[in-house]
């Protein structure tokens, strides 16, 4: 990718769209470009922090892992969205493991360079606060909802926040949800067991909550999900 092409796409992100052009070419000259390939690793946890990654296309699952290899999903990152967030105010090793989850391209950032450029763009700085802050309230609201609300409620819940992130939304305003996260993965999200995902879903298209497709993928109606936990 062409340092121009890298612009045009850094250009889209939230963090550098108010930057004039001057400003966001200085962010470019010191990106990187690269494709990678599924089930790949942009980094391991525990690696020395390097670099801040923005997701051009494809998606992105960030990790952890305990000491027995149980895997703790963060969360799924797709195009448009930027990862590790504490890369650019962090010292020392990546807190979580990073998979390619689809073919993706990835734009690069080293810290120790965009470090210089923050220096000499205080407004930058600013925007890099706020994104921040919007993954800080989503993190607090998930650790609020494994402390306050039941596993079911968990769920319910989990469900809603990938319609509205990872679903697409359908003429009759259900949402799509196609079949890319295993009952492993959702067990994975909030902490809980394969089994228990399993039934709950089981439970819920008896209860005529969800649907499924023959294609395996879940047709959710947002407005029903949050009614059924008091949302609304």
């Amino acid at each position: 990718m062409k340092i121009e092409e890298i612009k045009k796409v850094l250009s889209n992100f939230t963090l550098f769209r108010d930057l004039n052009d001057a400003e966001l070419l200085k962010v470019t000259e010191i990106s990187i470009a690269r494709e990678w390939k599924k089930n790949s690793l942009v980094f391991l946890q525990g690696d020395p922090m390097e670099n801040v990654y923005f997701i051009y296309d494809g998606k992105i699952k960030i990790y952890k892992s305990d000491v027995n290899g149980k895997e703790q999903i963060v969360a799924i990152m797709k195009k448009g969205e930027m990862f590790p967030h504490v890369g650019f105010f962090r010292k020392g090793d990546y807190p979580a493991y990073a998979e390619v989850l689809e073919p993706s391209t990835l734009i690069a950032v080293p810290i120790s360079q965009f470090e210089n450029v923050l220096i000499e763009n205080p407004e930058l700085c600013i925007k890099v606060f706020k994104v921040l802050g919007e993954k800080i309230v989503d993190l607090q609201n998930r650790l609020e909802e494994q402390i306050l609300n039941n596993t079911y409620e968990q769920i319910v819940k989990l469900l809603i926040r990938l319609a509205q992130k990872h679903g697409t939304e359908k003429e009759d305003g259900t949402i799509l949800l196609k079949s890319e996260f295993t009952n492993k993965d959702l067990a994975n999200m909030i902490g809980t067991t394969r089994e228990t995902i399993s039934r709950t879903l089981t439970k819920m298209k008896k209860d005529e909550l969800i649907e499924v497709d023959e294609d395996g993928n879940m047709i959710l109606d947002v407005e029903i999900l949050m009614e059924e936990i008091n949302l609304i």
